[in-house]
């Protein structure tokens, strides 16, 4: 048999490991000695394999050599003990033993046999292989992978909306598109002296807890700052006022902003953002409210694009005045080539 290493077991090791099956013997400690794999210390069970583990495991090993340990469980397979079969590497190991037993592994769990492992535990400190170890092994192995950002935002949602095992075209689908917080006193001000030109900027705010929307900033704010009063790591709503001039005629278009940094913020504040967005919009335009007449809303992620030029572009789009007319195809160059004969049908002339 052909390994990686060329290294094999000793006959003293395959005779333990034979004898290691039966239901006497707990634990089997391997190293690798002078390019075999040699047998270091067996012990038989003395009661429950956990209430062993940390007696039998912990002593044989030190904090400069790797071994191999086989450890055995008291369920069966088929008639077997399953093991778990523990890798421990040191961190003050030799590099080339750290690699050797690294590419032996696979041939120590051949020759004891696989089918019969459990599971496998790599340990670089005692603490690693230890039954609390072993133990915080499982759990990792148990717990849900991670989630993307895509699919924390789709669990949240489900959560949200709840398990619904009635399904049937009377069904109605549950959203949370109204969501409305009530403006405070302090952000209706602003936003009324906002339309009254005695603010041109005005930020706003959701205490998510509170469950309202908060004044967060009111301060003057030329086109040269607008930028960097998009937060990084929060959302924001932005009122602003943009004087320019185009094409002659002066304006002073109000713009409303909505700005998401991405994933960076919590699944529930991206959520209730979006949710309050039209709402809010509503009660800032209505005569019957604030009724600021915004020209141009826009969604960013970030205020690097809030430049002069860009706003322009978006309250001013540029029209395409040259519409060319349309290209009839042209017929096919030179000679048609031959007329087709057409075979008239009895009775016509």
């Amino acid at each position: 048999m052909s390994h990686q290493t060329g290294i094999t077991c000793s006959d003293a090791l395959k005779n333990s490991l034979a004898k290691a099956k039966g239901e006497h013997q707990r634990m089997v400690q391997v190293f690798i000695i002078d390019e075999k794999l040699e047998l270091g210390t067996a012990q038989d069970a003395g009661s429950s394999w956990e209430s062993d583990y940390d007696q039998l495991v912990l002593p044989v090993i030190t904090d400069a050599r790797a071994c191999y340990i086989l450890y055995r469980l008291d369920e069966k397979v088929n008639e077997s003990f399953i093991w778990i079969f523990i890798h421990y590497v040191p961190d003050k190991a030799p590099v080339r033993e750290k690699m050797l037993y690294a590419s032996t592994k696979s041939t120590m769990k051949s020759e004891f046999g696989g089918g019969l492992i459990k599971d496998e535990v790599f340990g670089n400190i005692p603490d690693d292989i230890s039954l609390s170890g072993y133990k915080k092994h499982l759990a990792s192995k148990a717990a849900p992978g991670p989630l993307s950002a895509m699919e924390e935002d789709l669990k949240y949602v489900n959560a949200q909306e709840g398990s619904r095992a009635d399904i049937s075209v009377d069904t109605k689908h549950d959203t949370m598109k109204s969501v409305s917080f009530p403006l405070m006193e302090d952000a209706t001000d602003a936003l009324q002296q906002f339309k009254n030109n005695q603010l041109n900027y005005v930020q706003l705010s959701l205490d998510i807890t509170k469950e309202v929307i908060n004044l967060a900033s009111s301060e003057p704010t030329t086109i040269a700052e607008l930028p960097g009063r998009v937060p990084t790591d929060a959302a924001r709503y932005h009122v602003f006022r943009f004087d320019h001039t185009y094409e002659g005629d002066r304006f002073n278009s109000a713009v409303f902003i909505y700005s998401m940094p991405g994933y960076s913020c919590p699944i529930k504040e991206r959520m209730l953002y979006s949710s309050c967005k039209s709402t809010l919009l509503e009660v800032v335009e209505s005569e019957k409210y604030i009724g600021i007449e915004i020209a141009k809303k826009l969604e960013l992620d970030s205020g690097e694009e809030l430049t002069e030029d860009f706003l322009l572009d978006e309250i001013h789009p540029k029209k395409n005045l040259h519409r060319p007319a349309f290209a009839k195809p042209k017929g096919p160059q030179g000679k048609r080539g031959p007329k087709r004969m057409i075979r008239k049908g009895e009775g016509e002339q």
